[in-house]
């Protein structure tokens, strides 16, 4: 299972209502397996149609759209992740700690 969670470092809260698509690689094209909006706590929990396979997810965040319905600026329209499952039994947690001007990730639990 791979979950995410946005949190807005500017505001110190939960970025909700943000779209992000979650892709795995396969052979030379990206193919998408999940799609879903952050809840009112930043969260996507269910959003994978298909099992979970060793290999290279990426997950798309549209930072644009998110700060553009807030009416402040950002220099990322999008923030990309690509990460590798090794293990498809575990949980993958990856959050994205996001400001206007920067962002950062890390595998949480």
């Amino acid at each position: 299972m791979i979950t995410t969670h946005v949190l807005d470092t500017a505001l110190g809260k939960p970025a909700a209502h943000m779209s992000a698509k979650l892709e795995y690689h396969q052979g030379e094209a990206w193919r998408a397996v999940g799609q879903g909006t952050t809840d009112a706590d930043g969260r996507i929990r269910d959003w994978m149609t298909e099992p979970l396979l060793q290999g290279t997810y990426r997950i798309t965040f549209q930072t644009g759209s998110y700060f553009e319905s807030q009416k402040r600026p950002t220099f990322y329209p999008m923030a990309v992740i690509v990460f590798h499952v090794v293990d498809p039994q575990q949980h993958y947690h990856v959050p994205l700690l996001l400001s206007g001007y920067g962002y950062s990730t890390y595998r949480g639990s």
